[in-house]
């Protein structure tokens, strides 16, 4: 993949990501993307999503959902603990 590919997908990921922002930031949370590997992208939640029970059905039924929707290139989401960076 070439660089300009990876700043296109990175961009397309990142857009539909601020899509996705108002409704946990009305929650209490936020969504942080940490980097995209090989189809998978790698986000970081924050503020009230970071640790809720109901975190990981928010990143594969909405995040992952709208994303893949939004970016069909996308394989899935992966949440990312805070002390690890992709």
């Amino acid at each position: 993949m070439t660089e300009q590919v990876k700043d296109d997908l990175r961009e397309r990921v990142a857009a539909t990501l601020d899509m996705v922002r108002p409704s946990l930031q009305a929650d209490g949370g936020d969504v942080e993307l940490v980097d995209i590997v090989d189809g998978v992208v790698k986000v970081r939640l924050k503020g009230a999503c970071h640790g809720c029970p109901m975190a990981a059905m928010t990143l594969q039924m909405g995040i992952e959902r709208i994303l893949r929707r939004e970016v069909p290139e996308i394989q899935g989401v992966e949440n990312v603990p805070d002390d690890e960076d992709g």
